[in-house]
């Protein structure tokens, strides 16, 4: 799918703010609303737009502590490990990175406690892992989820 100036336009509107009603994103582009929701409709069908979704700060949800890990498995055992990695709730994201079947993680956790329950009993235990290098979050400068357009 080619996209357009407008289509751009709407994708910008709806990554400020994914609650914007097509009326709204219509006035703000001088649509109708039945022509934003056709775009977005064909976005979401082409896979531009993947899904609507909401962000949570994890702080105020009860999850105190965020760390950053990068772990080298075995070839053999890269998909299993993240698949397991990946179902985990603490996990936030996981994803192969380049390299020695290198994975790169966020957990968020309650706390220093349950980081380290989560690195023991459920990290290390995983079998074809061969190195773990973990990262503390101090300060977030900046988070976003997604393109910036």
């Amino acid at each position: 799918m080619k996209l357009d100036d407008t289509d751009r336009k709407i994708l910008q509107l709806l990554t400020d703010n994914g609650r914007l009603s097509y009326v709204d994103i219509g006035k703000e582009l001088g649509l109708s609303r039945v022509s934003v929701r056709e775009r977005v409709q064909q976005l979401l069908r082409e896979g531009v737009i993947e899904k609507f979704t909401v962000v949570v700060n994890s702080e105020k949800f009860g999850k105190q502590v965020s760390a950053f890990f990068e772990v080298d498995c075995e070839p053999g055992s890269l998909v299993e490990v993240a698949q397991a990695l990946a179902d985990n709730p603490n996990v936030a994201s996981c994803y192969q990175m380049t390299g020695p079947s290198t994975l790169h993680m966020h957990v968020l956790v309650e706390d220093f406690v349950s980081l380290e329950k989560f690195i023991n009993n459920e990290l290390y235990a995983l079998e074809g892992i061969t190195r773990v290098e973990s990262h503390i979050l101090l300060r977030r400068f900046k988070s976003r989820n997604g393109l910036k357009l």
